[in-house]
């Protein structure tokens, strides 16, 4: 039985991964230094800027004593960008806010600190659909570990196996995998809908995905009713 859904924020409910590469590079090109897209999307995709830096002085020989002042940098420099694009995306807040209304205990588990992860929370109208927002300020091992998934589950008080994770990196994958989650893994933030969490829900209980029936089946139907009415609100 799923009781719960947790959310990976970049990628997943945040159109950021862009944002955090380009805020470090700038950070980086202060000092002569670059991530190229190719290392990125292979290797750097999904861990803490602090990883990355550690990972810059062993293989490229970043000074050590750099990486505070280019932290500070790249957190100011993706605020900037945050504080630009970061908004509301309105099949986000109306799947957080049924899975809620529904009883599903909701959770986001992010390998960015605290205060980006609270500000992109607050920016895209999603702070109050949480019943815990965690970030790698939280835990003492980032993604790919899974003491952030662990942590997610035990504060939301489910079992890892009673929970979907929505994730879009090979990192996060490995974490929500080797935390003993069901995993629902998406290519970008517009496959994170209702309807797609729901089918995973059903898939991760050994359900029919084709044909949805039985009590989850008619949440789906009465949520998809509900969408049109939701939408024409909104507008307005």
């Amino acid at each position: 039985m799923i009781n719960a859904v947790i959310f990976d924020m970049d990628g997943v409910l945040i159109e950021a991964q862009d944002w955090h590469y380009d805020a470090l590079n700038r950070a980086l090109n202060l000092f002569g230094y670059n991530i190229n897209r190719y290392d990125h999307l292979t290797t750097y995709n999904g861990l803490p800027t602090s990883k990355k830096l550690k990972m810059l002085s062993l293989e490229r020989g970043l000074p050590r004593e750099l990486h505070s002042f280019i932290n500070e940098m790249k957190q100011i420099y993706t605020m900037e960008i945050v504080n630009v694009k970061c908004k509301p995306r309105f099949e986000h807040e109306y799947a957080l806010s049924q899975l809620k209304a529904n009883g599903y205990r909701i959770a986001v588990a992010s390998n960015s600190i605290r205060a980006t992860v609270d500000v992109m929370m607050r920016k895209a109208n999603l702070s109050a659909y949480f019943d815990e927002i965690l970030s790698a300020s939280d835990v003492s091992q980032p993604k790919p570990d899974p003491e952030i998934y662990l942590t997610a589950a035990q504060r939301i008080g489910q079992q890892p196996e009673n929970c979907l994770v929505v994730e879009d990196n090979e990192n996060g994958i490995k974490a929500a995998t080797a935390a003993g989650a069901h995993v629902m893994i998406v290519r970008d933030v517009g496959e994170v809908t209702l309807d797609n969490i729901l089918r995973h829900i059903q898939r991760a209980e050994g359900g029919d995905c084709g044909a949805l029936g039985g009590a989850l089946g008619e949440v789906l139907k009465r949520m998809q009713a509900e969408a049109p009415a939701a939408r024409r609100t909104t507008a307005a």
